[in-house]
């Protein structure tokens, strides 16, 4: 959402009394510009909306609630799907997959290959970042790794991989909940850092020496690309996206952690390549996941939908 808002149009976010998960209102920790205008349900039934942007299944509901008006039917709608499928891939019916009237909008590739989207056609936008500055300097030599509840999302986040990469190599844990990491990951105690603000977080990045990504089962993390665009060289699985949004140069991709962990060692121990390898993975990342390119991508779809 802080990318989708900064571009040329008036953005209306829904807000609720204790800005609950249907109402969350402007960001409280990003920097927003003011054309993101809060409005409440009530407000929303009497204003002109050109295009709906629903991301959860119910608030197909909830626009019809609100405004008084069926998306995709009295008023234009796409659906953002920034999620692999939670279940068996090869049988995950999307939720909109029976809907032909709103566009599913994948942020990979990988993503509207992996569904079963049925009916319902579909467009793809590449996640677009904001830049936060080439802030890597890679005095600290260790491995960041950023995850959030990696307790409860234990196998998807690669928590156990994190556990045995720490045994080799020094590593911090950025994250909402890395706090309640077990003691059976003893390397990383005293090295989680909780609820960093998206802006000290990227500077205590910056330190590193590299980003370690062990997501086996995700769309495509942002803080992946974000320390790319940090100057950060990376490591990361090669699942789902990751293979296309690190190129070679940019860091190493492999389902072996023996490769990741010994990839890990040298560029702790050789400052120089690991900074040469992190340019490329910034002037990548900016290349491919700039928002000029994404906010563009967006201005097409919602010109298509207001054909």
């Amino acid at each position: 959402m802080t990318s989708f808002v900064q571009g040329d149009h008036t953005y209306l976010i829904p807000v609720l009394p204790g800005r609950g998960p249907d109402g969350r209102g402007r960001a409280r920790t990003w920097d927003w510009p003011p054309n993101a205008r809060e409005v409440t349900p009530a407000e929303l039934a009497g204003l002109p909306i050109d295009l709906v942007v629903l991301q959860r299944p119910h608030e197909l509901k909830l626009t019809r609630e609100w405004t008084g008006r069926r998306p995709g039917t009295d008023v234009p709608a796409v659906y953002v799907e920034h999620n692999t499928p939670s279940g068996p891939a090869v049988s995950s019916m999307h939720p909109l997959a029976g809907h032909d009237d709103v566009p599913l909008v994948h942020v990979t590739r990988f993503n509207e290959m992996a569904w079963d989207n049925g009916l319902a056609p579909t467009r793809v936008v590449e996640h677009g970042i904001v830049d936060p500055g080439y802030l890597y300097t890679g005095d600290d030599a260790s491995v960041a790794v950023v995850v959030n509840e990696p307790v409860r999302r234990a196998r998807v986040a690669g928590t156990d991989l994190v556990a045995r990469v720490a045994a080799e190599v020094p590593v911090d844990v950025y994250g909402m909940g890395v706090e309640q990491l077990p003691d059976h990951i003893p390397d990383v105690k005293g090295r989680v850092h909780e609820d960093v603000p998206q802006a000290e977080l990227h500077r205590m990045l910056g330190r590193h020496r590299l980003y370690l990504h062990p997501y086996r089962w995700t769309s495509l993390g942002l803080s992946l690309i974000e320390a790319m665009t940090l100057g950060m060289p990376v490591l990361a699985l090669a699942t789902t996206e990751a293979p296309v949004a690190v190129p070679p140069g940019a860091g190493v991709v492999s389902n072996d952690l023996r490769v990741l962990t010994a990839t890990a060692r040298r560029w702790l121990a050789d400052p120089q390549e690991a900074r040469e390898i992190g340019l490329t993975a910034r002037q990548y990342a900016l290349s491919r996941y700039g928002l000029d390119r994404s906010l563009a991508d967006w201005d097409a779809i919602v010109k298509e939908m207001l054909r």
